[in-house]
C-alpha cells in the first residue's frame, strides 16, 4: 500500500454535487493498493499514519500526531499512486490492485484508523472525485508499506 499523507487545515472530497467527506485540521490521505497487500498491510500503514508526528508542538517542532493535535483524517482511494512511467509517457497501472481486492483493503485501512480513536471520513471508491485541500506547512509525507515492512523484517 502507498499513502500520500498531507497535513491540512481543511479538506473535502466531492463527486458531482455530492459531498462525500470533509474535515477541518488533520490529514488528507491519498491511498493506493497493490497486489500483495492484505489486512495486515492495511493495519501497519494505518498505525504508521496515526502515529506520524507531523503536527507542531508548543515550540513549533513537528512532534505531535494527528490525534495529539485533535485532527481528523480524510482518506481518498487513488490507484494512480501505482503509476509506472518507466516504459514511456503513458502510465501503466498494472501494479495497482483490481477494484475487487483494493476496495476492501481501503475500507480496512479506514477501520484501522478509526480503531485508534480518530474520526475518519472517506471518498467513494472508484468514483470520479474532486479533492480540495489546503496543505498546512506545506507538509506532505510518502508512506510505502513495502519500505515499512522491510524495516520490520
Amino acid at each position: 500500500m502507498r499513502a500520500l499523507v498531507q497535513r491540512v487545515s481543511r479538506a473535502r472530497v466531492t463527486s458531482g454535487e455530492e459531498l462525500l467527506g470533509e474535515i477541518g485540521a488533520g490529514l488528507l490521505v491519498l491511498l493506493g493498493v497493490s497486489h500483495g497487500d492484505d489486512a495486515v498491510t492495511a493495519e501497519l500503514l494505518a498505525a504508521k499514519t496515526a502515529k506520524l508526528r507531523i503536527f507542531p508542538d508548543d515550540e513549533g517542532k513537528m512532534n505531535r500526531s494527528v490525534s495529539d493535535a485533535g485532527g481528523d483524517v480524510l482518506v481518498v482511494s487513488q490507484f494512480t499512486l501505482y503509476a509506472d512511467v518507466r516504459g514511456g509517457n503513458r502510465p501503466s497501472f498494472m501494479a495497482a490492485a483490481r477494484p475487487e481486492r483494493a476496495q476492501p483493503l481501503c475500507s480496512e485501512y479506514c477501520r484501522a484508523l478509526s480503531r485508534t480513536g480518530l474520526r475518519v471520513e472517506s471518498g467513494e471508491f472508484g468514483a470520479d472525485m474532486a479533492v480540495e485541500l489546503v496543505n498546512d506547512g506545506p507538509v506532505t509525507i510518502w508512506l510505502d508499506s513495502s519500505e515499512l515492512q522491510a524495516r520490520q523484517g
